[in-house]
């Protein structure tokens, strides 16, 4: 029998849908391999079609389209190492998440995932039949299990896979990214290697897919829960891990252990590598987006310049006479500090002219917001008519404060193509602004330094829609509004628990009711990078005619 196993991991970025593309991929990185004399090239979860696939998978022609290509694989792919990638299996009328294992031109064994994630952004459940536990298979006289992703978060079935002779683990993964996930994944990974005293390679893709990013952070652990190699987080990667034959079973050699980011570092890169791949996959190559001089508009802006450019990406200053000179200040430096261009658009012949028009319906009444919003939808307006003139895709540049109680105009605001900020809470937004002016990093093709001019940050922050105006004349200081949602959105705490945290409870009691009647506004937003558990769209699912409120 061979003492060594070699191994090519390949932490690539797949596209839904390319299937002509992910298998061109596939065979570069199994051509490296052989190259580098593995015996496994190993690709992600579901590569051939991309990830998540959603209602797409369920169309026939795509499923044999995807199959077909997986074959033609096989037969590409004869004369070499083996290959390892992840489709859509259909047997006997029911379709399956699966792991195909190609060598020799033609398909050696067929990997079925048993565990369907159900929760969450995931409904795998609706789209596959959950198969038996697979046992291992073989290649070069290695016997390999392959618990496909939500398998490895149980114990169940690497612990069959052990005790019907698994020599190695080799986890293929569509796993996105959240704070925290990294270790999630780490400690979860550490009790199925602590249970069935093997080996365990964590394989996952990269890439962001809708409001979805999946982060990499593949890694190699040895009995014992010891980390052998660590790839980098949100870059392809492609490495070899050697596996050694002991008196005690395999053992991979020590590898690269790339760092993982600080989570608010994290967040960032998340946010820039979702608009990069937004634009590549979607066919936009030119961003524009409205800069305000405020810290919400400057931070899209600088992560668009991040992603795309700072050549890519158009800023557009709308004043009206409620505009202050600062704003306008501030939105010129942050442009120029950013490289991108900027535009002046005024909205106040527009606002003269639409008010004029509805003067006489509205005679007798008071101005307020419907005159404040008229401003924001006109912006709107002029955004979306440059956007389409210019073939540049619109960046909503809302937080997630904002969208959680409603303080952003629909048609207004809110239009746009993509909203990078959309989960990132307000006081959230201040730390990445600082983040951003101190670091620089070679990902990113925005320039170093101040980018945030320092009054964006420290001025109080206000739609300036009417004279004088702050966020906090409508809305508690950030700090206890962020709070009050964080309690409300992300952990589901009830009324009394957040009295009982501190909280005044008609504030409470105000922000609960802001947040449900915005439910609308959130069905028809933007999508945007998931950075939570609890982002606004298939974390949290709520009902938008609803008459509940929590009376403890």
């Amino acid at each position: 029998m061979a003492d060594l196993f070699r191994l090519t991991l390949a932490q690539l970025n797949p596209s839904v849908g390319d299937l002509r593309g992910n298998a061109a991929k596939a065979r570069a990185a199994w051509d490296q391999g052989r190259a580098d004399g593995a015996d496994l090239v190993a690709l992600t979860e579901m590569f051939i079609t991309g990830y998540q696939t959603q209602d797409l998978i369920l169309k026939p022609a795509f499923q044999q389209a995807a199959i077909t290509a997986i074959h033609q694989l096989a037969t590409d792919c004869a004369d070499g190492p083996a290959l390892a990638i992840g489709g859509p299996a259909v047997q006997e009328g029911r379709l399956y998440n699966a792991y195909y294992i190609l060598q020799g031109g033609r398909v050696t064994a067929t990997v079925l995932k048993h565990h369907l994630p159900n929760d969450s952004l995931f409904d795998e459940k609706r789209v596959f039949t959950s198969a038996d536990v697979h046992g291992p298979y073989i290649v070069n006289g290695v016997r390999i299990g392959s618990p496909i992703c939500e398998d490895a978060w149980h114990p169940d079935v690497a612990e069959t896979l052990a005790e019907t002779g698994a020599e190695i683990l080799l986890v293929p993964n569509g796993s996105p990214y959240h704070r925290g996930k990294p270790n999630l994944r780490l400690n979860l990974m550490i009790s199925r290697v602590v249970e069935t005293g093997l080996p365990l390679v964590y394989l996952n893709m990269v890439g962001g897919q809708d409001d979805q990013v999946f982060d990499g952070s593949s890694m190699v652990l040895n009995p014992g829960g010891h980390l052998a190699a660590q790839l980098p987080q949100f870059d392809e990667h492609i490495t070899q891990i050697t596996f050694r034959r002991t008196a005690d079973g395999w053992r991979a050699d020590a590898g690269e252990i790339a760092a993982i980011p600080p989570i608010g570092e994290a967040d960032y890169r998340a946010c820039v590598l979702s608009v990069a791949d937004y634009f590549a996959k979607t066919g936009f190559k030119k961003a524009v987006l409205g800069l305000s001089g405020g810290i919400d508009s400057a931070i899209v802006a600088a992560i668009a310049a991040d992603a795309l450019g700072p050549e890519n990406v158009r800023c557009v200053m709308l004043p009206s006479e409620f505009t202050s000179a600062h704003s306008l200040e501030d939105a010129e430096k942050c442009a120029r500090a950013l490289g991108c261009r900027l535009d002046t658009v005024p909205i106040s012949a527009a606002q003269g002219a639409v008010l004029e028009t509805l003067a006489p319906l509205f005679a007798g009444t008071d101005e307020g917001i419907t005159e404040e919003n008229i401003q924001s939808r006109l912006r709107g307006v002029m955004l979306m008519a440059i956007s389409n003139k210019y073939g540049e895709m619109l960046l909503t540049t809302g937080n997630k404060s904002e969208m959680a109680v409603g303080y952003c105009t629909i048609y207004g605001d809110m239009n746009g193509g993509y909203n990078p900020a959309k989960d990132m809470y307000k006081t959230r937004m201040f730390l990445t602004a600082i983040w951003r002016n101190e670091n620089h990093r070679a990902w990113m093709k925005g320039p170093a330094g101040e980018v945030i001019p320092e009054r964006i940050i420290t001025k109080p922050p206000s739609a300036e829609l009417r004279a004088n105006q702050t966020d906090q004349d409508s809305l508690p200081p950030y700090e206890v509004l962020d709070a009050i949602l964080e309690g409300l959105v992300e952990r589901e705490a009830s009324v009394a628990e957040l009295v009982a945290e501190g909280f005044d409870r008609a504030t409470v009691k105000k922000i609960e009711h802001l947040l449900y009647i915005a439910e609308y506004k959130r069905f028809q937003s933007a999508p945007g990078t998931r950075l939570t558990q609890k982002a606004f769209w298939l974390d949290r699912r709520y009902p938008i005619a609803n008459r509940f409120r929590d009376a403890t």
